[in-house]
């Protein structure tokens, strides 16, 4: 159990019988009234985010998260299959919950699932990839001026908004924390 009064950045809790995690907290104390916990916290299942005041006393019970890597092993149709590296057993998984991360990863490539009660509710591609170029329009030469970018598709068909000067066949590291994927540089290889 824990009290809205223990509340901390990163707690996470069940509200209505679903996971929840604390991302601002302010304990209040009014010249006159009781005191509060004002609390900002998201569903970790919806993603939805609400704002909401608490008596200190309130209890919660804890949400127990459990993160495993697990490596992408194929799709087949609208289930993707990923296998736990202990047990050796495949877990297939519906597409709405790869939709964002499976542009970010290829066979075999590892990735972190999140799970509460036993049911994943969301895949994590690896912060960092490093992918080839298989498409993108030739640099225009005199094309010089800074921050001009144009789309190149990497070879899990992803489309990445790259500098100018980038080619087919090269390799590039991107950054998949912000859901788009955001160019960070060529890999040399």
């Amino acid at each position: 159990m824990v009290t809205a009064g223990d509340f901390r950045k990163g707690i996470t809790f069940i509200m209505n019988g679903e996971p929840c995690v604390v991302l601002d907290f302010q304990h209040v104390k009014p010249g006159k009234g009781a005191a509060f916990v004002r609390t900002k916290y998201r569903n970790i299942i919806t993603g939805a985010t609400r704002e909401e005041a608490f008596n200190p006393s309130d209890k919660f019970d804890n949400a127990v998260i459990e993160t495993k890597q697990m490596q992408y092993l194929y799709n087949d149709g609208d289930l993707y299959y990923f296998m736990d590296m202990d047990s050796y057993e495949q877990l297939p998984i519906g597409k709405d919950m790869v939709e964002d991360a499976i542009k970010f990863l290829r066979e075999n490539d590892m990735a972190t699932l999140r799970f509460f009660d036993g049911q994943c509710f969301i895949v994590e591609p690896p912060n960092f990839v490093e992918f080839k170029v298989i498409d993108t329009e030739p640099g225009v030469k005199g094309n010089t001026a800074t921050n001009v970018t144009k789309a190149a598709t990497v070879e899990t068909g992803a489309v990445i908004q790259v500098p100018i000067f980038i080619e087919e066949g090269e390799v590039i590291r991107i950054d998949t924390r912000d859901g788009v994927g955001t160019y960070i540089g060529r890999v040399n290889g």
